[in-house]
């Protein structure tokens, strides 16, 4: 039988390739938007109603027979999530309408920092001394890229647009920290009524027969293939790797992202977000490799620790520290 720390490590390796799998799908989504070029209502619409059957179907693909009883259990935490989803999705197609898509991910790549603060009020869970230095320098990172959306004929827009973009970031951490919170429970069908939830949104807006064969082509690749098996990857993630580290792996669709848009249809970035944003990736990038290396360490200690003897009851660290205080005071 494999050690306890022989099946974390498992599990965590497979977190962290199912969200790599999923974050690597969902990079050319930002560059189909730009393609598909067609109002926010409709995108909104088509986007939401194919990704929401398409998650049904990998969700029923994935759970075989009786998917549909455990669709049903997902229960009033599966509601919540449903709706930071649906906040998610609707919030992110306004973004795009209204600022650049470098804005929008850039912005958006900050969510594992709510994730943090999320987690700190509703699980208990504590902010590390490095994560709380990283949200203050992903602030100001974000302060700069809002800062230049205040010049331009079209500021009041593209302030919208980011903050839009920073309502996504919300969004989808609330989502991921939901799924951590209820880990027992599959969240893919939240993700999908939350889907559903932004279609019934923008359909009374929205044009659904407006799109012409390309357009509607490319909405079908978005909808019904990259976005249900992005997201439905990346909602399993959390079940196994915390949610401040899904948010962080999202880091490589903050920069593939922009930069597929660019090489494409030439979408260039105002110097406001090359600044924050480079202030924003470099601070998710360092706060990530501190991780890992202290995760690395304390994986090393957990495999060399000795097993306690038959009988006898093994020690925390703080009592050792508090029996080791006790010693000196002697």
């Amino acid at each position: 039988m494999p050690k306890d720390h022989d099946t974390a490590a498992a599990r965590q390796r497979y977190g962290f390739w199912v969200t790599l799998a999923g974050v690597l799908a969902l990079c050319p989504d930002t560059l189909l938007v730009r393609l598909i070029a067609t109002d926010a209502w409709t995108l909104m619409f088509w986007r939401g109603l194919l990704m929401g059957i398409g998650l049904l179907v990998f969700f029923a693909a994935g759970e075989g027979p009786g998917w549909l009883a455990r669709l049903l259990r997902i229960g009033w935490p599966g509601v919540a999530a449903a709706l930071m989803f649906a906040t998610n999705a609707i919030c992110f197609v306004l973004a795009l309408d209204n600022t650049t898509v470098a804005n929008t991910l850039l912005i958006v790549a900050t969510s594992p920092f709510f994730s943090a603060l999320l987690s700190w009020i509703f699980l208990g869970e504590r902010i590390s001394l490095r994560t709380t230095l990283a949200i203050l320098v992903a602030c100001a990172g974000i302060a700069t890229i809002f800062s230049g959306s205040l010049v331009g004929a079209d500021h009041a827009g593209s302030l919208w647009g980011d903050l839009s973009a920073l309502c996504t970031a919300v969004g989808m951490a609330g989502g991921f920290v939901l799924v951590r919170r209820h880990r027992r429970v599959n969240m893919v069908p939240a993700m999908a009524l939350g889907d559903l939830i932004a279609c019934l949104v923008a359909l009374p807006l929205a044009s659904p027969l407006a799109l012409d064969g390309s357009q509607f082509g490319l909405t079908l690749i978005m909808g019904l293939l990259l976005l249900p098996v992005a997201f439905g990857l990346i909602t399993i993630g959390p079940r196994y790797i915390p949610a401040p580290e899904v948010g962080l792996m999202m880091l490589l669709e903050t920069v593939l992202g922009p930069l597929l848009v660019w090489a494409v249809v030439g979408e260039a970035s105002s110097p406001e977000a090359l600044i924050g944003g480079a202030v924003v990736v470099g601070t998710l990038a360092v706060h990530a490799l501190i991780g890992l290396r202290q995760a690395s360490r304390a994986a090393a200690r957990a495999a060399a620790a000795p097993t306690a003897a038959p009988g006898r009851v093994a020690r925390r660290p703080a009592e050792l520290r508090a029996e080791q205080s006790g010693q000196h005071a002697l």
